[in-house]
């Protein structure tokens, strides 16, 4: 994997904890320079300083507003001149609930996070994207597949992400810009242990998730980073559109997997 993203810069939303700093520490270890965008600025840094040893640029950024991520990716072609790519990573979860318990405010907020913020960064970026004829990465879900219970908005907006990957990757083939999305199952970040202690039984449903695999464990997130790399390396020079499951099998076949 050394080399294979040698001499891209990744704008890369979300990147101070969870899927994003794992991408980040894969993509620099690929030869790419990462620009960690995260409205906590001091998870970015702690990032840059420490996952990446101090290559890369820390900037805050918050997704659900145009005029940082405006601020932000223009922070990283000031610093670097150039745009490779932009990984739309930053979402939320919460809340953990049916559609009728959601109120009007957090599916507003989901909405924004999770989905509005690749309006922005797409907005401000894509000049520079062409310039390049670079890629963009969407973070999907496999929930965005799938369908989940008692978790209405977070589907809704995965399932969006998914959808909207297709429409761009037309929408940009013309300029040589691949557009992909990646789909992870049960991945074991802060976001995720936070979901957990939102159930009913958590400690039930930390169980499930341990055995919902097919492939018989709940990963770390580097199985994520390994193909972020991939999508964004010439060997999937071919590929756009795809929304790649990260699933260890969990979407197949009859499995008992408990009562969670």
């Amino acid at each position: 994997m050394a080399g294979e993203l040698a001499g891209k810069v990744i704008f890369l939303t979300g990147g101070g904890q969870g899927i994003g700093r794992e991408c980040a520490r894969a993509y620099t270890q690929a030869g790419a320079t990462v620009a960690v965008a995260d409205i906590n600025l001091a998870a970015a840094e702690d990032a840059v300083a420490t996952t990446l040893g101090g290559h890369g640029l820390a900037v805050a950024c918050d997704v659900a507003s145009s005029a940082s991520v405006q601020e932000a990716i223009a922070a990283t072609l000031a610093r670097y001149g150039r745009l490779d790519v932009i990984h739309n990573n930053a979402g939320i979860s919460s809340p953990s609930k049916p559609l009728h318990e959601t109120t009007n405010e957090q599916w507003e907020r989901v909405f924004d996070i999770n989905l509005k913020s690749i309006y922005y960064t797409t907005l401000h970026g894509i000049e520079a994207l062409k310039a390049s004829r670079g890629s963009i990465l969407n973070t999907a879900s496999m929930v965005g597949l799938l369908g989940q219970e008692n978790h209405a908005a977070y589907v809704a907006t995965k399932g969006a992400v998914i959808a909207l990957t297709k429409a761009m990757a037309l929408d940009y083939a013309p300029f040589g810009i691949r557009v992909n999305a990646f789909c992870p199952a049960a991945v074991w970040t802060p976001l995720l242990r936070e979901w957990v202690q939102e159930q009913p039984n958590p400690a039930g449903t930390e169980d499930f998730l341990n055995h919902i695999h097919a492939l018989g464990f709940c990963p770390k997130a580097d199985v994520v980073a390994d193909v972020a790399v991939f999508l964004l390396s010439d060997r999937a020079r071919f590929m756009t559109g795809v929304a790649l499951p990260i699933s260890g099998g969990a979407e197949l076949g009859y499995r008992r997997l408990g009562t969670a």
